[in-house]
């Protein structure tokens, strides 16, 4: 025994060591900061499938030189940039217009001029890390193409062979577009996403799948279903082993060379290594593969070991090569599904269960397993449980492994597949929008704390076991404290503030005893993508928030561009702005006008608007900046350091002229914290402002490296001459404010440091 624990020790030392060192030399490969912001010519490979939507294309590129003034640079060896197409403003605020990209192919050979940055993602609590999977990716800076009429124009230097792989995968994605849903026609919706879907199933592509389509997979449990994932690749592994061992077994001379089964297995682990390329080689399927591998090489050696020893050797495979897969969800999603149905199998000596109610009721009683051990985790992980789940993929699993996905596979042979798995598709697809739109389909609840997480698994394995029932419900023990955690909230008369990270927008949640709002929903990042859908709904829904009110500064799409997605998610949220009735959200819910004067009182929290006045409240307004809702916030209590309650003042957008004139009606302006206005625009945080609103805290929202050069040099300057503490959103995070502690800011990027996370350089003083 101390020889085992001596050995499992040296070996996880070890791996972190490997680890570790492996991390350090990724890590010294990265973008230099001063060159951040150059226009560098940069000669390189189109390495990946280019991904096309409506402000233009992504492309990834193996990088093979660089300049910056002709003098030649170092840069990342794999890079992604954003070729947009149309009007585009640079760092100056200067328009011009970017050359229209061209249709690119893997394996092209391109000159272009691109400026840089770090791949830097939104931090939030319980939210997507977004450098971390660039880190898994490889990709060490993103930016985009300077194709401007000022700029050396791009240029195709050839179309080589190189990542032949992506070619293919490009061309046949390509060819179940155009024939599922050709672009020179005008075809049905829902046929353009059913071609989205059938073009994931092949090439890995997730990208073409829509973004409804993923609420929908996702509501009922099925989204591991609609790509390339662990169970379609050991599926083709499967099927690949049974065709070579009926082909082996014709030939007697191949059999005394080697036996079928083992010619069998080696080719199935073959054949879906490359399928699992031919996918995109994402990390899933590199999971699956090092997983058959494993378990392949302990067969062809003559050892059978016990189902755990099975269990463990794979997931150590798996860490071996790619240690950042302890990150992921699917990791222990796909693992922990694994061990379970090997700890419950009832079935002993690999028999077989006889006729089609025996495999009906495997089937049956698999799903089942795995849904009572697995609701936990996802509570966990995602903070949802899908109730219709298991009905939905007792009827996906079987429809989409068996039909689906061999009729789109068949498609590369013979394109009339690829008709036949979309209308395979459509009966499906219907059937899952019906579940989703059960009442009760799929419930959302608050985040629990890891601890709490951790019981809930545990108390969902023993659940599955095949344990007495008196037992097994004793599971109801552990699970009871995530199904029932509360987060905690401000004390009554107190108030906190959530600076959402959002990127170039304003998105605060601020909090009482028992209420909500919502002051501005965040920027729209492209039609696919919102900081409602992406930050903020996910946020809400991880703190069981309900907004009782959504109070839109003014129109302007970076504080109106998550408001739908929030909408559809909080139904009873009253909406409040300056926007104009003409304005798609009053379609959604008819907004009331925020005017000066208004009042309430929440929770012993006073609630104030300062700006616009009644009169100058309407549509004839030149500029929306002109018409944001300054909202006033005062604790009813102060804390125990201090005299005052302290005040939050968010300014929304208001510029230099409605600084002047809140201070010259004699607005009570005074605060501890201050949202900057304009995210520390040229135009606002005026000295006259600044002298009356005294915060100790400013707070600017805005993206890294936003192309409008926010916040200002001179305006975050003018706050340090004044002793107030900025903070960025880009530097902190989301940030956490509380009226109960005033002096103090939590940042998330400083609360829950990773080594992959991108740090922002400190700007000088």
């Amino acid at each position: 025994m101390p020889g085992v624990i001596w050995a499992v020790g040296t070996g996880m030392l070890a791996m972190f060591a490997v680890c570790g060192l492996r991390a350090v030399d990724y890590a010294a490969g990265g973008l230099s900061p001063a060159l951040e912001g150059q226009d560098i010519r940069v000669t390189g490979v189109v390495s990946a499938m280019p991904q096309v939507n409506e402000a233009g294309t992504r492309i990834r590129l193996a990088v093979e030189a660089a300049h910056l003034d002709g003098a030649p640079v170092q840069l990342p060896p794999r890079i992604e940039v954003a070729w947009y197409g149309g009007p585009w403003r640079d760092a100056a605020g200067l328009a011009e217009l970017q050359r229209q990209p061209p249709a690119l192919t893997a394996g092209e050979r391109w000159s272009l001029t691109v400026r840089l940055k770090a791949p830097h993602g939104l931090r939030n609590p319980h939210g997507f890390d977004y450098e971390l999977w660039m880190w898994e990716q490889g990709v060490q800076a993103t930016g985009y193409v300077r194709a401007g009429s000022k700029d050396e124009p791009p240029q195709l230097l050839a179309s080589t062979w190189r990542h032949p792989v992506e070619r293919t995968r490009q061309s046949v994605r390509d060819a179940i577009l155009d024939r599922l849903a050709p672009p020179d026609s005008d075809p049905d919706p829902a046929r353009v996403r059913i071609a989205g879907v059938v073009a994931a199933l092949v090439t890995g592509d997730q990208r073409a799948i829509d973004r409804a389509d993923w609420d929908v997979f996702r509501a009922t449990g099925v989204a591991h279903l609609m790509s390339i994932s662990g169970l379609h690749i050991t599926l083709f592994a499967w099927l690949a082993a049974l065709v070579v061992r009926a082909l082996w077994r014709r030939s007697q001379r191949l059999c005394l060379v080697v036996p079928a089964p083992s010619a069998a297995l080696v080719a199935g682990v073959l054949l879906a290594t490359a399928y699992a390329l031919f996918s995109g080689w994402g990390v899933p399927a590199q999971r699956t593969v090092i997983m058959l591998a494993a378990i392949a090489a302990l067969r062809l050696s003559g050892r059978r070991w016990p189902w755990p020893h099975v269990w463990l050797l794979a997931c150590a495979a798996v860490v071996v090569a790619d240690p950042w897969a302890l990150a992921q969800a699917g990791f222990w999603l796909s693992f922990v599904a694994v061990g379970i149905l090997f700890a419950t199998n009832p079935i002993a000596g690999g028999a077989r269960p006889a006729g089609a109610r025996g495999y009906f009721y495997a089937l049956v009683r698999e799903q089942w397993v795995v849904t009572l051990a697995l609701t936990p985790l996802t509570l966990l992980l995602f903070g949802q449980v899908a109730l219709v789940g298991f009905a939905a993929n007792l009827v996906a699993i079987p429809w989409v492994t068996l039909v689906v996905t061999p009729l789109a596979l068949g498609g590369v042979l013979w394109a009339p597949f690829w008709s036949l798995a979309a209308l395979s598709l459509q009966p499906l697809a219907a059937l899952l929008q019906w579940l989703a739109q059960w009442p009760w389909a799929v419930v959302f609840l608050p985040a629990a704390p890891l601890w709490a997480g951790v019981m809930a698994v545990a108390g969902g394995a023993l659940l599955a076991a095949r344990l007495p029932w008196r037992l097994r419900l004793s599971a109801l023990v552990l699970l009871w404290p995530a199904l029932a955690w509360q987060p905690a909230r401000p004390a009554p008369g107190q108030f906190e503030l959530l600076a959402a990270d959002i990127g170039q927008g304003n998105a605060v949640l601020v909090r009482t005893a028992s209420h909500a709002l919502l002051y501005d929903a965040g920027p729209r990042f492209s039609r696919e993508s919102d900081a409602g859908h992406r930050v903020l709904v996910p946020l809400l829904r991880a703190l069981g928030e309900r907004v009782d009110t959504l109070m839109l500064s003014h129109r302007d799409a970076d504080h109106t561009g998550g408001a739908a997605a929030v909408l559809a998610q909080q139904p009873t949220a009253a909406l409040v702005g300056s926007i104009e009735a003409e304005h798609t959200l009053q379609a959604l819910r008819p907004a009331s006008p925020c005017v000066a004067g208004q009042r309430w009182t929440w929770d012993g929290v006073e609630f104030e608007v300062l700006h616009p006045l009644a009169q100058s409240a309407g549509p004839s307004a030149a500029r929306p900046n002109t018409l944001s809702c300054v909202l006033r916030i005062v604790a009813g209590q102060p804390p125990a350091e201090g005299p005052a309650p302290p005040v939050a003042l968010l300014a929304g957008d208001i510029e230099a002229a409605q600084e002047q004139a809140l201070v010259a009606r004699g607005a009570p302006l005074r605060a501890d914290l201050l949202l900057v206005p304009h995210h520390g625009s040229k135009t606002s945080s005026s000295p006259a402002f600044l002298e009356a609103v005294q915060p100790r805290t400013a707070l600017v929202q805005a993206g890294y490296r936003n192309r409008f050069g926010h916040p200002a040099p001179e305006v975050a300057q003018r706050y340090r001459d004044r002793g107030i503490e900025v903070v960025e959103s880009s530097r902190c995070g989301a940030a956490v404010w509380s009226s109960s502690a005033p002096a103090a800011v939590r940042c998330e990027r400083d609360a829950n440091p990773r080594y992959w996370q991108h740090r922002a350089p400190q700007r000088p003083e």
